[in-house]
């Protein structure tokens, strides 16, 4: 019988490396492209959602149009993100394994630049990269791009929201004009129609469903919550169900960061994603999640792109983004591969007029849902309980030898009393939490509540104005500069310190310090219990911090705490000199110069501003830097600035 990729022209060397992924029968995008791809005469634009093998649907016919005898660069690949251009040239690697002297080179921002000119100086034939990067090694003149004739633009509508519009002008300048641009996107906004008209001639388009829409498997939920009980609408979203494995999205990095440290510090198995991790960090994190060893991955729109994780559940989005086309990629990170998945809103009353304009642009219907009341929480996660009891695979050779002691334990129990305390061990966790739990629905009456208020979650978190009383500031000697986030600092902290997460408040990571808040009563404990503690052969020394304690009032360090997020949010300042303000969406962080990174559009440096800011097209930044501006973290290289 032949193999239905073979019906669309791959060789068998290709096909045979394609099955031995798992991968018989091609996506409904790889029937309809492959075929137009391979003639190699036409530009191509070919839309269609994440998770429908886009990559598959150019990478195989790169592999049969590229001439493997010669080493020089012949097909481009430009995406957005570190991750995306990992996994396409992992991707390509894979499905060239038998094909002699087949050469695929990463190249991104945050990894040893030199290490990269040595893979190209070696010989390539195909080169992914993201732009910022690629740029600098243009600017090295370490490539030659004279030989190339297949451009690959890998979300470009995404690139495009990052400001890449330019690079990507830069980079194609250096390329044939005879080249073949493909062009593959999930949405068709304007701009990506005219870098269309800019880059090909005569494209011949193809479109999977209709344009901009979501996918079909996939459904659409929102809750509508005061502000003030976000957080803890999430969490009973996630105890409503026990098994997800979902990517919860943030719209900042700061939001980001402290939604997974109080998911942490309740007991979640939780971690961030985003720009300020150094690119070991973010794999790390990856991995992580990619082995599920991770229940919930935290992450904004930006550090998401890229992740290609099979069986994710859910989708929440802790805040709508900006971009409304923006929840077709967010939403598309589950119900890949023909899975099905689920896409949930946590938002407040004002918010339901962007739920109408996102159905219009995906073609779906939201269901309005109800948050589970405190009983069916429990119900749901007893009977998940009973359900892995009831399915566990039982090693009959290694619990023989404990059998008799097992049932000597529970020889004074009935089988009924077994049964009770096996179930008590989780449920009662989960009783104590929600016996008295409030319905946090919005009712009718309360649709006039603006979704303002700053007040934290369920288990009375701080937040508030004064809300620092009972609690001692530490200095500590180690930050980011160590590798830390606010994660691993939270972490180290409670196990050197022998406190639990809970008696942990606000965390402050800088370069080559930190502070951190911590109960009064525990303060000494943990003091004391820091006696000779080392990180990476250096001594860590933690003292109560000589800063002053924030004030409500406007005048003075000007650290009154505000509010802004699900949490209560906060406004905070006066600490070494670093004004925050909380603004539209977002902080305003001026602690100084350094140099800002440039890659995924997110920019980490001295002086930034995270949030709602409007970049010259109108869109709304993540982030934006000063300093220097160099590209990706990158290791030297043409150090440029956006220019606007």
């Amino acid at each position: 019988m032949i193999n239905p990729f073979s019906k669309l022209g791959i060789s068998d060397d290709v096909v045979n490396a394609v099955k031995a992924l798992g991968f018989e029968n091609p996506t409904p995008i790889q029937e309809q492209a492959i075929p137009v791809l391979l003639e190699g005469s036409n530009d191509f634009v070919g839309l269609a959602q994440t998770g429908t093998g886009k990559t598959a649907a150019f990478g195989l016919p790169l592999l049969e149009l590229i001439d493997f005898k010669s080493n020089k660069p012949q097909a481009l690949i430009l995406c957005p993100t570190r991750e995306l251009c990992l996994q396409i040239a992992n991707d390509i690697r894979n499905f060239s394994k038998n094909t002699p002297n087949a050469s695929v080179v990463a190249v991104y921002g945050g990894a040893n630049i030199m290490q990269q000119l040595r893979e190209i100086r070696n010989g390539v034939q195909i080169v992914v990269a993201t732009p910022g990067r690629m740029l600098d090694i243009i600017g090295r003149k370490a490539i030659d791009f004279s030989n190339v004739k297949y451009v690959v633009l890998d979300e470009a509508d995404e690139m495009l929201n990052m400001g890449f519009q330019e690079d990507i002008n830069d980079i194609l300048s250096t390329t044939p004009d005879d080249k073949k641009t493909w062009l593959f996107s999930a949405t068709m906004p304007p701009e990506v129609r005219r870098i269309a008209k800019n880059y090909m001639d005569n494209p011949t388009e193809l479109t999977m469903g209709t344009k901009n829409t979501g996918n079909v498997n996939i459904e659409h939920e929102y809750y509508i919550v005061k502000a003030r009980d976000k957080y803890a609408a999430l969490k009973r979203i996630v105890d409503y169900n026990p098994d997800i494995f979902g990517v919860v999205f943030c719209k900042t990095k700061m939001d980001t960061q402290d939604v997974a440290e109080h998911l942490i510090k309740d007991g979640y198995n939780a971690d961030a994603l985003h720009g300020d991790l150094s690119q070991q960090q973010r794999d790390k994190v990856m991995q992580r999640f990619r082995d599920r060893n991770m229940q919930l991955l935290i992450a904004t729109d930006v550090a998401a792109r890229g992740i290609d994780v099979n069986n994710v559940t859910h989708v929440i989005n802790y805040a709508l983004p900006d971009e409304i086309e923006s929840y077709t990629h967010r939403s598309g990170r589950t119900g890949r591969a023909g899975k099905t998945g689920v896409s949930i809103c946590i938002i407040n009353a004002k918010e339901t007029g962007k739920i109408r304009q996102i159905e219009r642009i995906i073609g779906k219907q939201f269901t309005k849902a109800e948050l589970p009341t405190g009983f069916d929480v429990c119900e749901k996660q007893l009977f998940g309980l009973v359900h892995r009891v009831h399915n566990v695979e039982v090693n009959e050779e290694q619990i023989d030898k404990y059998m008799s002691r097992i049932n000597d334990e529970f020889a004074d129990l009935s089988k009924e009393e077994v049964i009770k305390k096996f179930a008590s061990l989780e449920f009662n966790r989960f009783l104590e939490y929600y016996q008295n739990a409030p319905d946090l629905n919005l009712s009718a009456d309360d649709r006039g509540d603006r979704g303002d208020r700053r007040e934290r979650g369920e288990r009375g978190e701080r937040g508030g104005r004064g809300a620092e009383a009972g609690y001692a500031r530490l200095f500590i000697n180690v930050g980011s500069v160590d590798e830390f986030t606010r994660g691993d600092l939270l972490s180290f902290v409670c196990n050197n310190g022998r406190i639990s997460g809970k008696a942990v408040g606000k965390i402050d990571l800088k370069g080559v310090f930190s502070f951190v808040e911590v109960e009064s009563a525990v303060a000494e404990t943990l003091l004391a219990n820091f006696k000779d503690v080392q990180h990476n052969g250096r001594e860590v020394r933690i003292e109560v911090s000589g800063d002053a304690p924030r004030s409500s009032s406007r005048g003075g360090d000007r650290g009154g705490r505000g509010g802004r997020d699900g949490f209560g949010g906060e406004r905070r300042g006066g600490y070494g000199g670093e004004r925050r303000s909380g603004g539209y969406g977002g902080d305003r962080r001026s602690s100084g110069g350094g140099s800002g990174r440039r890659d995924r559009g997110e920019r980490s440096s001295g002086g930034s501003s995270e949030g709602g800011f409007r970049d010259f097209s109108g869109r709304s930044r993540e982030e934006r830097s000063g300093g220097s501006g160099r590209r990706e973290g990158g290791n030297g290289g043409s150090d440029r600035r956006r220019r606007s």
